[in-house]
């Protein structure tokens, strides 16, 4: 089993035809999909993100970082949510990212997160992060 990281972005068309979306109607069918998720067993963690206006950006490409307050940015480059879910290849990621709700005119974005495994394990960096995976329950 390997994680991966469903990325939820939206278009300008997805977030017009969503602004006017029952919230109850949304609720309901995004909580049957989760349940789908967590009966099959692959679901670990799943978020919305609040709405771009209410974030900030902090941008390093100049010489000191500059933090430039919501909206930002185009449609295209924000994402408004996310799953990870544990599964066998990113094949079964795309089939249940296929089967998500209220994806009309979105576009996921699908990365497979990877393990503390792959790292080198005489870091003392991630030595230290094993140790605290371990203490949080995490490994």
């Amino acid at each position: 089993m390997a994680k991966y990281m469903l990325i939820m972005r939206a278009t300008d068309e997805s977030f017009a035809s969503f602004a006017n979306a029952d919230f109850t109607e949304m609720l309901d069918a995004m909580g049957k999909f989760n349940d789908e998720l967590i009966r099959a067993g692959v679901l670990l963690a799943a978020e919305g993100l609040d709405d771009a206006n209410n974030g900030v950006v902090v941008d390093f490409t100049g010489e000191s970082p500059v933090v430039t307050d919501g909206p930002y940015g185009e449609t295209k480059e924000l994402f408004n949510g996310y799953y990870i879910l544990d599964v066998a290849s990113i094949q079964e990621a795309v089939e249940w990212a296929k089967r998500a709700p209220m994806t009309a005119g979105t576009k996921t974005e699908i990365r497979r997160v990877p393990s503390i495994d792959e790292f080198p394990q005489d870091n003392v960096w991630i030595q230290k992060e094993r140790a605290w995976r371990e203490q949080t329950g995490q490994l």
